[in-house]
């Protein structure tokens, strides 16, 4: 049966419209769905059944980068306007994504060492070394690297620029640091910063918030810990000690990112407790 405002009908005896708005807005045109189902382009030539596995947990780890950005300068902006609680909460929803990165590998890892070797030569040079956006988080969490935008020369100009600015502006620590400064605390110098987090620590009840805050950033650097070991595991998995597809060390590469911290005196703080 249908309607000049859509299409309506029973759905095991229950009425269903569709269309109501005049077909104004569909679930498919909203999400852009023609445009993004078509981004998953192979190189390979015969097609290898793998490629479009690779391609799509990897554009599916862009998005979510993307949400964990907005996530991320969201939570900043929030402590440093004061608003601890949706601090707190905006880094709580980073984790649960950080969560889902981890797990991810684990469908990577059905692709074996040999299906990967059948299109794994037509990748060169790109590599995941070169994800701008994974850099921005390490920018913005506070591991800022102004020497890779120096030595990557594939960024185009609007990638340098939003590096730029990611070198520029507040990191999550910076914005801490202001949140520590508000609550009556020096911060000039990393001693006076240590004395300021072991009171918050000593007094739990009277700087809830701000002891709560540093827990979430401590978990956002634990989770980042965490997806960096599973994904070297599962490179040298895939391909052992090999050179990336970008010319870097691969493997090796990773391995030496392992013992990176976004906040070192947070962890140095477990030892005075």
């Amino acid at each position: 049966m249908s309607s000049s405002d859509g299409v309506a009908g029973r759905w095991d005896g229950v009425d269903v419209h569709f269309g109501e708005a005049g077909g104004r807005l569909t679930y498919g045109s909203y999400l852009r769905l023609a445009e993004l189902l078509d981004q998953q382009r192979l190189e390979s030539d015969p097609p290898a059944h793998d490629e479009l596995l690779f391609i799509t947990i990897h554009q599916v780890y862009e998005l979510w980068f993307k949400q964990v950005l907005h996530e991320l300068t969201a939570s900043r902006d929030a402590m440093l306007s004061g608003e601890l609680w949706l601090a707190e909460h905006l880094l709580r929803r980073v984790h649960t994504i950080e969560r889902t990165l981890t797990q991810q590998v684990d469908i990577l890892e059905t692709m074996t060492p040999q299906d990967f070797g059948e299109f794994r030569h037509r990748l060169s040079p790109a590599s995941g070394f070169q994800s701008v956006q994974f850099r921005e988080i390490e920018f913005l969490s506070g591991a800022k690297d102004p020497s890779f935008v120096r030595r990557f020369r594939g960024l185009t100009e609007a990638e340098k620029e939003r590096l730029g600015r990611r070198l520029e502006e507040p990191t999550l620590w910076d914005a801490f640091l202001v949140v520590l400064e508000k609550a009556g605390f020096g911060t000039d110098t990393e001693d006076s910063v240590r004395d300021a987090l072991r009171k918050v620590a000593g007094d739990r009840s009277h700087y809830a918030a701000v002891w709560e805050l540093a827990e979430v950033l401590l978990q956002h650097d634990e989770l980042a810990a965490a997806w960096r070991a599973r994904h070297v595991v599962m490179v040298e998995r895939m391909i052992g000690t090999k050179p990336g597809t970008g010319g870097s060390s691969g493997a090796g590469y990773l391995r030496s990112r392992l013992d990176l911290r976004y906040y070192p005196l947070l962890w140095d703080l477990r030892t005075t407790l």
